[in-house]
């Protein structure tokens, strides 16, 4: 997994559901809901806020539903 590619600050926990849903970039993160990406086991809501300030600083979002 490249873990570089996610914020230095997301949880174990988080990095191994995003692995489990084979999610290994934030380019990856974009083809997917918050909804979606919140109902991972593991993703609580520190997780999400990171993801989403790490989208917002590669000009990324994750998709509109």
């Amino acid at each position: 997994m490249q873990q570089e590619e996610f914020p230095v600050k997301l949880a174990a926990p988080a990095l191994r559901a995003l692995a489990n849903a084979n999610i290994n970039s934030l380019e990856q993160l974009t083809k997917y809901s918050e909804k979606e990406i919140a109902a991972l086991h593991g993703i609580g809501n520190n997780a999400m806020a990171e993801l989403k300030k790490a989208l917002h600083q590669k000009k990324l979002s994750f998709l509109k539903t």
